[in-house]
């Protein structure tokens, strides 16, 4: 099998370690492939758009999900390290509120799978993080929307060790989730 695939505290969240091949020379992975994504997950995705943005140490981006069009997102980092974060915002689950995070990295090569109907959100822990997502829809900036990174209610444990997130404006105004404009 081409991914050990780790269940997290959210059901559908999923952490997937890919089976690398490295010698000397270097390393190989394959960091998707259709087939084997299913067979190791149980999940028949088609991905519509790919994601690529780089980022200063202690960048905070999030959280966002899309109102309409809710977007599934397979992401990775292929350059320093970040701590991502899934929220579920599904009104109906038992779980609405709720979040889990986990760290990736160059180096650890793992990959997140938060399906739609999750804010998702990440921590830049290195100098030019670079971050990479792939998609079930598209983005469209009329239905995105925010919750506050450190709405109380939510209580998401960012690896921040005393330093103060660096956030554009709409992060910053974001509402809390009890205030926030979800999906139904």
């Amino acid at each position: 099998m081409p991914y050990t695939v780790t269940e997290t505290g959210l059901p559908g969240v999923l952490l997937l370690e890919p089976k690398v091949f490295g010698d000397s020379r270097g390393f190989f992975f394959e960091s998707f492939n259709a087939r084997n994504f299913r067979s190791a997950t149980g999940i028949d995705v088609d991905f519509v758009q790919d994601n690529h943005s780089k980022s200063a140490k202690h960048v905070l981006r999030g959280l966002h999900y899309q109102i309409q069009h809710p977007q599934g997102k397979l992401v990775r980092v292929t350059s320093g390290a970040a701590f991502d974060v899934a929220v579920d915002i599904r009104r109906s689950s038992p779980h609405f509120g709720r979040w889990t995070g986990v760290t990736l990295s160059a180096e650890n090569k793992r990959q997140f799978w938060i399906p739609p109907g999750f804010a998702h959100g990440f921590l830049s822990l290195a100098d030019d993080t670079e971050f990479l997502y792939k998609a079930t829809d598209y983005y469209f900036p009329e239905h995105e929307r925010s919750i506050l990174w450190n709405d109380e209610s939510l209580g998401v444990d960012w690896p921040l060790s005393g330093a103060i997130p660096l956030l554009n404006a709409k992060d910053t105004a974001a509402p809390s989730l009890e205030a926030a404009e979800l999906p139904s």
